[in-house]
């Protein structure tokens, strides 16, 4: 199944999220998706410590590297790629990193509000 339409939430060009680490459900850099991303995977954020902890505590530590799938483990300050639905429940937890609009996939906003995002951008001048 191929990418969907790789656009940011401004409906302008989606930008690189991160190449160091690679993130995005491709592995491309990007937050892009298809619909076999069950998780949506297209709200790019700069990670913090207290995610990577609420992350943790939610059965999903991106911390500690995972060899076989060539994951270096994630650390504050590093960009990724999160699902649109965790983002979410780390915001209501009071926990979500910031987010990077032009680097997330306009799928995002099937899950997250633009205001609520907003908040949360590093982007916006």
């Amino acid at each position: 199944m191929e990418k969907f339409e790789s656009v940011n939430v401004f409906g302008d060009p989606l930008q690189e999220c991160s190449a160091n680490p690679v993130t995005g459900f491709f592995r491309d850099g990007c937050c892009n998706t298809n619909g076999e991303d069950l998780g949506s995977h297209t709200v790019c954020v700069e990670i913090t410590e207290a995610f990577l902890e609420f992350s943790r505590t939610k059965g999903n530590d991106l911390s500690t590297p995972v060899e076989e799938f060539g994951f270096p483990g994630l650390h504050p300050g590093d960009r990724w790629c999160l699902c649109a639905a965790r983002w979410l429940e780390a915001q209501q937890a009071d926990m979500a990193p910031r987010v990077y609009l032009q680097r997330t996939h306009k799928l995002a906003l099937e899950v997250v509000p633009m205001a609520l995002l907003r908040q949360y951008a590093v982007d916006l001048n």
